[in-house]
């Protein structure tokens, strides 16, 4: 009694698997490989099948079972709902497989198997062959963008959704050539391989123009690749034309204690003198370098310039200058112009302090000096109550530590004099007293 149950359980389930298998289509022959694959949803389309040429060729659908009914039509440009059928006289049927003899290229069709609907597409790809003898360059060029002629044609495959929508199936043809790429940390620039991929091959190609001399090569198209056919075509060299850089532009730091300090030190100004280094590196195809320095942003006064890609510059005076670095190619055409740089100098400021205690608390204000910013040129002399010169610095970051041929003075009353001129023209005449106190 159970092994009867089992058995008829097998049978159910063997039943349902046979009722419920899945329909499929192939296409054969042609000479080689079908290529087969699954387009977007969105078209409607199941699958896309492009043979080598038509040749032999044919389709097969095999049926959910050998009594299904089923009907073939065709459709093109109009989509789906103006299918036509096929000749009854071109369908042959064995069981559950049915034998469609003579598709057409570039022809979509619709299987209807008991109001199930399959769609698929046939690309005849004879008529679409890659052939490409020769890559030139075109007469007229831009600084960013190259232009090539293709000696030949490699068209635009297109196929059309149930819905009669115009699509494009990829050749993915591959279009290599070398270019420069930036390592902005490093500075530099590295050669690079880069591979544009192209649906079709159009009358006048073009790609991001690359930034060092370079061939282009152009492989077959995918379907050609598969096939084992692939080629090579190799344009003549490219003289690179567009022009880039790697610009940097770096302060040297100021690390006076008694200079005062911006509340935001981040930026490329500060106080002068404010050394500052900018260093370019440009692309190959720069033959005409500049750094320009203007008051004004739209740099229609260059107040100074300089044609080495790297050096130093000296900031003294108040205001902000505008910096950009430019650079072009043989012909002049083709440029490059930096992001510019702010650089602010601040207004002067000289205060002078009037006591300090030298050896009593090392560390802790026990040399004389004073706090600035913008102070361009300075003297300073210190004297006893004589008129003695016990010492002279010209720093306005330097001070004086109490001493006088390397001994401390006594505690008391010295004199100051100090000339200083700031980044903003301002003059400093200066003289008060020095307190030394605290001194054991």
């Amino acid at each position: 009694m159970k092994l009867r149950f089992i058995t008829l359980i097998l049978m159910a389930v063997l039943a349902i698997g046979f009722v419920s298998r899945a329909a499929s289509v192939r296409v054969e022959g042609s000479g080689r490989e079908v290529i087969t694959e699954v387009p977007a949803a969105s078209t409607g389309i199941d699958k896309i099948f492009t043979v080598f040429n038509l040749d032999g060729c044919k389709v097969v659908y095999t049926a959910s079972s050998p009594s299904a009914q089923v009907t073939w039509s065709s459709f093109g440009y109009m989509g789906a709902a103006q299918a036509v059928e096929v000749s009854e006289s071109t369908l042959s049927r064995n069981g559950a497989e049915i034998t469609f003899s003579a598709p057409e290229g570039d022809t979509g069709y619709v299987v209807n198997e008991n109001g199930k609907l399959y769609y698929f597409w046939i690309v005849d790809y004879a008529k679409h062959y890659f052939h490409v003898d020769a890559l030139t360059f075109a007469d007229e060029q831009e600084c960013d963008r190259t232009f090539m002629v293709p000696a030949g044609e490699a068209d635009k495959i297109t196929y059309y959704s149930i819905n009669g929508r115009a699509m494009t199936l990829s050749r993915d043809i591959p279009l290599t050539y070398s270019t420069l790429e930036a390592d902005r940390e490093a500075m530099r620039y590295n050669t690079v391989t880069r591979t544009e991929t192209l649906e079709y091959l159009s009358p006048l190609m073009s790609v991001q123009a690359p930034l060092c001399n370079t061939y282009f090569t152009l492989g077959a198209d995918r379907f050609l690749r598969k096939w084992g056919l692939d080629v090579d075509i190799t344009s003549p060299l490219y003289t690179a034309t567009a022009v880039d850089a790697i610009t940097d532009v770096n302060k040297r730091a100021h690390t006076a204690e008694n200079e005062i300090k911006p509340a935001d030190d981040s930026g490329l100004g500060g106080s002068a003198p404010l050394e500052v280094e900018f260093v370019a590196v440009p692309t190959d195809a720069a033959i005409f370098t500049q750094w320009e320095m203007s008051p004004r942003e739209d740099f229609e006064d260059i107040s100074y310039s300089n044609q080495s890609q790297e050096f130093e510059h000296t900031f003294y005076n108040q205001g902000t200058t505008y910096v950009r670095f430019r650079a072009a190619d043989a012909s002049g055409n083709c440029e490059y112009i930096s992001d510019v740089y702010i650089i602010n100098i601040g207004e002067s400021s000289l205060k002078c302090p009037n006591a300090f205690s030298p050896k009593g608390s090392p560390g802790v204000n026990d040399e004389w000096r004073v706090s600035y910013k913008s102070i361009v040129d300075f003297e300073c002399y210190i004297f006893n109550r004589w008129g003695e010169k016990l010492a002279e610095f010209h720093d306005p970051s330097k001070g004086w530590d109490g001493k006088r041929g390397g001994k401390y003075v006594p505690a008391g009353v010295y004199y100051y004099v100090i000339k200083a001129k700031g980044s903003d023209g301002k003059e400093y005449n200066l003289s008060g007293d020095i307190n030394i106190v605290n001194y054991e």
